[in-house]
């Protein structure tokens, strides 16, 4: 090869080792290399590449003006001092996708912005890519979709908080109309001084001690009435039909509750008249005079007094939608106007107070203490069951019924009745021992066992449950 220089490129010139063939530098401003510099060979970039653009053919040598192809380009005006340059040609060793083999050229200025073209951006390939590239990381939905089969969670919590939310509301609504309930029937609960001081009064025990008196009186009761219940004619002040003797324990205390049946025909010591049946203290001297011969009997100071009438009687268990009861044997009573078959049925409150009432049983009396009993147990049930509570009908039936059956001591309040029916839910039932049948000038009267009965009254004041003896010895 000589120093001679040809006039124009050859029309093909292949690759021949050794440095590439340059353009003469021009004149313009110089670009700062990319980031990162020229990839060394034969490494390759990492990450994700750019798709690679539309294919070129390879540079063909400088032609004169009139044998160069047509570029579509926008008519640019050339620069007054410069003359128009043409699209500078690109290397072999340029095209896309090919790496140099030697030293990268040095950096090429900045092409004049008014000659470069915009160019459309590339299509997708229709090949994918043989060098790796990493997954785009798929977006993160917010919550994982339920699997199939099984339903969302969302409405079954938002049901669940909407009942407990109805029940809680229905609890306030029954807890308030409970505790207003229990004042109202406080303040309309008729009172009398039925415990009264005397010498020689019995000191208080442990526990508290009531005394539930059924009575016979026919006083408020109306001709109409008196004939429909059974009750037969005006019988001035009354007798008590029913005398119960209830001990509930401390608190702390193991020991249930004790009912304790008092035969109507009991031979006592009335203060102030002499030996006579027990119920005609109350009419002697009402409700004090009968309170204060059963404390000198028993030994026993008693806390609160309670009475029930004929007419409240019956309403109060008509309120409450009558009660069940399960007489062992037919009991056939016109004088209390009852006709009741044996075992379990569903009584009025007529027919329930001619079951307590009556006496053509067997064992008269004795029968118709165990009948009381079994009432007594039947109705504090009823009144306690949920087709009580839950039935809005007798939410002031019950009540105002019980307003008008009972009449109690000064002391007592509504809360200590309540506090009484609960505790006589699982109570022990028994009957004062009795130690023989006689007759007096008053008629056919009961002895009490006085050895039984003073260790019955004895282990109900220190609280203690009753002795064995007591109930070996029940009739």
């Amino acid at each position: 090869m000589t120093g001679r220089r040809d006039p124009e490129p050859p029309p093909f010139q292949p690759r021949r080792p050794g440095p590439p063939r340059q353009n003469p530098p021009q004149q313009r401003p110089a670009q700062p290399p990319p980031q990162g510099g020229p990839w060394p060979p034969p490494q390759r970039p990492r990450g994700p590449q750019p798709p690679p653009g539309p294919r070129q053919n390879p540079p063909r040598p400088n032609l004169p003006q009139s044998a160069q192809p047509t570029r579509r380009l926008p008519p640019v005006p050339p620069a007054p001092t410069q003359r128009p340059q043409q699209a500078p040609t690109q290397h072999p060793q340029q095209v896309p996708g090919q790496l140099p083999r030697q030293a990268p050229p040095p950096p090429q200025p900045p092409r004049d912005p008014s000659l470069r073209t915009r160019r459309p951006p590339p299509a997708p390939p229709s090949t994918p890519s043989t060098a790796r590239r990493p997954k785009p990381a798929a977006p993160r939905p917010a919550s994982a979709p339920p699997p199939a089969g099984e339903t969302p969670k969302k409405p079954k919590r938002r049901w669940i908080k909407r009942t407990l939310a109805l029940l809680l509301a229905l609890l306030l609504v029954a807890a308030g109309g409970l505790v207003a309930g229990t004042f109202w029937v406080d303040q309309k609960l008729n009172r009398i001084p039925a415990l009264t001081a005397y010498p020689d009064r019995p000191a208080a025990a442990d526990g508290v001690t009531w005394l539930l008196v059924g009575s016979d009186s026919r006083q408020t009761l109306s001709e109409a009435q008196q004939n429909d219940l059974a009750t037969g004619g005006d019988m001035g002040d009354g007798r008590t039909d029913t005398m119960l003797l209830v001990h509930l324990p401390g608190l702390g205390s193991d020991t249930p509750a004790t009912m304790v049946s008092i035969p109507r025909d009991s031979y006592l010591e009335i203060p102030g008249y002499g030996s006579d049946k027990i119920n005609a203290a109350f009419a002697l001297g009402g409700a004090a005079l009968l309170a204060q011969t059963v404390e000198q009997a028993t030994g026993l100071r008693l806390d609160h007094y309670v009475e029930v009438g004929f007419g409240g009687f019956a309403e109060l268990v008509d309120a409450l939608g009558g009660v069940t009861l399960c007489p062992a044997e037919p009991i056939d009573d016109p004088l209390a106007g009852i006709n009741l078959p044996a075992g379990c049925q569903d009584l009025d409150g007529r027919s329930a107070l001619g079951f307590v009432r009556s006496r053509a049983t067997p064992r008269a009396d004795l029968d118709r203490m165990v009948n009381q009993r079994a009432f007594l147990s039947a109705i504090l049930a009823k009144a306690q069951s949920p087709s009580t509570w839950l039935n809005p009908g007798r939410w002031f039936s019950a009540p105002q019924a019980a307003v008008n059956a009972l009449t109690v001591d000064e002391n007592a309040r509504a809360w200590d009745l309540a506090r009484l029916g609960w505790s006589l839910r699982d109570a022990v039932t028994v009957t004062v021992p009795i130690g023989q049948l006689t007759w007096s000038s008053s008629g056919d009267v009961v002895i009490w066992d006085d050895e039984a009965a003073a260790a019955l009254f004895a282990a109900l004041g220190a609280d203690q449950p009753i002795p064995q003896s007591v109930l070996d010895a029940q009739p």
